[in-house]
């Protein structure tokens, strides 16, 4: 009879008889060829520590809301595979201690609602309930965290990167390179930018095809990413003249124009719709019917540094144009910490006025359109989001006419008839779906899900024509 210690052992694992006899072989062997045997340990001790490793290490950016689809038929151009980047690339770059109505930090604010911001209460003195909620406080700059975290709860996303057609460089590089742009610092504003750059290259993706089937998102204009060598020009971060960026597609809320892998994508603005039935629907309703009593509207500040300033110009203008121009001065700040002023104006006015920003583009273009006002021609950007002929839903005023008093805004505008604004107006309304980031899936197609496809198939068509 065994004894109760014989009876409560368990038979020896296979895992364990295999090691004790592969340590009884090597006794053997070692004794006839030592360095034969260091070599084979070697790699056995390697292949041990890679198994342990791989079998522990947890799922990319695990999230319990995570959505990851296994239907390919609903991926047509492939899927996604979101890289899990150390925490400094992104998460550590945040400000958590400040508030979205902090006018004087552009930072602040990003954080918050995964980039979207906090509810914009105050445009609950005007607009209906059930619109007001679909409204936030979303920092310009708040582009990298809205598509992370788009993309993360994607249905198209995958966690196998052996079945992804794509891959997505979570970096929130205007985070990284803005914090340092008022500074004399170059090398700091290219350092997060560099050691990323390291890391994503020691990737055996990034290593099959040397970032040609990578994307990125960029939350700052493209200027602040292309320093020059002249030491004259030190404005900005060199992460876009570095070789390894050459072949990445990145989305951007303005592109270099004639870049092919820069693709200009609308600025957030602070709609942000959950359904196309419950709100996106009733807004574009909301804002077809609204009592439009001004024919033009100018909302800005002077800048005072710049020569021949001429957004001064049209405060004055408009002042002096009180009958037909409806203007708000932000120099007090009030336009940042009271999206309510901007609306309002932007939503009683036929045409809003937008001069040229830092550069190209400003963020109150798409300001403009989600209230449904009739904006200036923006340039040669967002041909993804944008309907194809500018006069369809734009104006054009030449800045240099105006300024040299050979052409008034007014005589410009009141050339058009009411049933030609009310055209433009229409085709304004109707693109606002691909101009505006959803809260989720809504059901309707907006400009994350225009850019997102639209990436897939750019992929997709060049591995085609390469093949």
């Amino acid at each position: 009879m065994n004894s109760p210690e014989t009876q409560t052992q368990k038979k020896p694992p296979k895992t364990i008889n295999l090691v004790k006899n592969t340590l009884d072989l090597a006794q053997i062997y070692v004794s006839a060829h030592p360095r034969l045997f260091l070599f084979i340990l070697f790699f056995l001790i390697q292949a041990l520590v890679i198994s342990v490793v791989t079998r522990n290490s947890p799922p990319c950016f695990p999230d319990k809301d995570v959505v990851v689809s296994d239907h390919t038929e609903e991926c047509l151009s492939g899927k996604v595979y979101v890289y899990d980047l150390p925490s400094m690339f992104n998460e550590d770059l945040l400000l958590h201690n400040c508030t979205d109505l902090n006018p004087w930090n552009w930072q602040c604010g990003v954080v918050s609602n995964h980039g979207y911001g906090g509810p914009a209460a105050e445009l609950r003195s005007f607009l209906p309930e059930n619109l007001s909620k679909s409204w936030y406080r979303t920092n310009q700059f708040a582009l990298e965290l809205i598509f992370h975290e788009r993309i993360l709860k994607h249905k198209c996303r995958t966690l196998e990167p052996e079945s992804a057609a794509a891959f997505y460089i979570p970096f929130y590089a205007g985070l990284a390179v803005g914090k340092y742009l008022w500074t004399n610092d170059t090398s700091k504003r290219d350092w997060h930018c560099e050691m990323m750059l390291t890391w994503v290259k020691n990737q055996k993706y990034w290593k099959r095809s040397n970032g040609s089937d990578h994307f990125i998102t960029i939350g700052r204009i493209t200027w602040d990413f292309r320093r020059l060598t002249d030491p004259g020009k030190i404005w900005g971060s060199t992460f876009l003249n570095m070789p390894e960026m050459q072949k990445v597609t990145r989305f951007i809320i303005e592109k270099a124009p004639g870049d092919a892998h820069d693709v200009s994508v609308p600025y957030p603005t602070g709609f942000h719709p959950k359904t196309r039935e419950e709100t996106l629907n009733q807004w574009q309703n909301y804002a077809r019917d609204y009592n439009r009593s001004t024919l033009f509207t100018f909302i800005g500040a002077t800048r005072n540094w710049v020569n021949h300033d001429f957004r001064g110009l049209l405060l004055s203008y408009c002042k002096n144009e009180s009958d037909l121009c409806r203007v708000d001065d932000c120099a007090s700040g009030r336009c940042s910490t009271d999206s309510s002023v901007i609306l309002k104006a932007l939503l009683g006015s036929e045409f809003c006025l937008q001069p040229r920003g830092d550069s190209f583009t400003r963020r109150s273009v798409f300001d403009c359109m989600v209230a449904g006002s009739v904006p200036r021609t923006a340039y040669d950007q967002y041909e993804w989001f944008l309907p194809g002929e500018p006069e369809s839903y734009s104006v054009y005023i030449d800045h240099e006419e105006v300024r040299n008093g050979s052409r008034t805004i007014k005589e410009v505008l009141m050339r058009y008839g009411k049933e030609e604004i009310r055209r433009k107006r229409e085709k304004v309304i109707e693109t606002i779906p691909r101009i505006i980031y959803g809260m989720s899936n809504g059901g309707f197609g907006d400009a994350f899900d225009v850019a997102f496809d639209g990436v897939l198939e750019r992929i997709k068509e060049d591995k085609e024509w390469s093949d």
